[in-house]
């Protein structure tokens, strides 16, 4: 059925007349009148009495005319909805978040802004690892994810986000505790939490390269399971640790965090999608993200 003729049927059934439908429609009163004789004939009905005096809706046309309205109400709604999700102002929203990227201040900024900015899109959170996001990717369960590159699967794209500090997790109670600044070298002969190398190559080997450039290959002791595991293995005694400035926000009891002094490795962020383009929802999530990075580093942070 041509929805042209239903926006007929219901304009002469609010004008009772097919001369001022026809007026409103802004279409000549023949051509009205044709359109709604085959649509009469399609439906097998008689939807209107015609007379001099005008056009009254049969009882047929009486039942069918809500329907009609609804059906219209509903395209309304259908091509408000598309124009929504194009401009990404409706719809949804999936973002996965990998390696305690949760804990970044910029993240729970960028949500709120964007909560304000779109409240009609549904936000939903996933958390878990770089190479379990991607898969995620692939198979549609998110729309984008911040991750740490580089990505185990190459149909993935990364739009680079931020290069973080890291900092030196010492046990309380450390000969170097006291320190405000360390060098790498200062941890040389410590065992070294590490989180396994699946769960961010890039982050693992930028750590490792980094203590290689300070003259020392680092002890591994225990693996991490996660990076934000290694504060509360740090806090136990079990060995010292890099990690990304922001974790000195779990406040584990019993750990201490120092700047690092010279060359330090970066904890590079980034952006994971399906497409080199991104549009609707992740594009203006992505938009927030870069706007709340470049005043962070106008402010001198990261």
């Amino acid at each position: 059925m041509d929805l042209r003729h239903l926006r007929y049927f219901v304009a002469v059934a609010d004008q009772r007349s097919f001369t001022r439908a026809a007026e409103t429609l802004h279409i000549e009163q023949p051509p009205l009148s044709q359109q709604i004789k085959a649509l009469e004939r399609e439906l097998g009905v008689q939807l209107f009495i015609r007379s001099r005096q005008g056009a009254t809706l049969t009882e047929t046309g009486v039942q069918l005319l809500e329907q009609a309205r609804s059906i219209l109400a509903m395209e309304r709604q259908f091509h408000s909805l598309a124009r929504g999700l194009a401009r990404g102002e409706q719809g949804r929203l999936r973002v996965g978040m990998a390696g305690a990227v949760s804990l970044l201040p910029l993240i729970p900024r960028a949500l709120r802004t964007f909560r304000e900015k779109w409240p009609d899109i549904i936000v939903t959170l996933e958390e878990s690892n770089t190479p379990a996001l991607c898969e995620a990717l692939r198979e549609r369960r998110v729309d984008i994810a911040i991750v740490r590159p580089p990505a185990p699967d190459p149909t993935i794209f990364l739009h680079p986000l931020l290069d973080e500090s890291t900092v030196i997790a010492l046990p309380k109670g450390h000969a170097h505790s006291s320190r405000h600044g360390l060098h790498l070298r200062d941890i040389a002969q410590e065992p070294f939490i590490i989180f396994e190398r699946e769960l961010g190559p890039g982050f693992y080997d930028a750590i490792i390269a980094a203590c290689q450039k300070a003259g020392f290959t680092p002890h591994l002791g225990q693996s991490a399971p996660q990076i934000t595991a290694t504060i509360p293995m740090v806090a136990a005694g079990m060995g010292v640790s890099i990690v990304p400035a922001y974790l000195h926000q779990i406040h584990a009891e019993g750990a201490t965090f120092h700047p690092i002094i010279g060359p330090a490795p970066r904890a590079t962020i980034s952006l994971a999608s399906r497409t080199p383009t991104l549009s609707g929802p992740t594009a203006n999530f992505h938009a927030v993200l870069r706007e709340l990075v470049s005043s962070e580093e106008d402010a001198g942070g990261f």
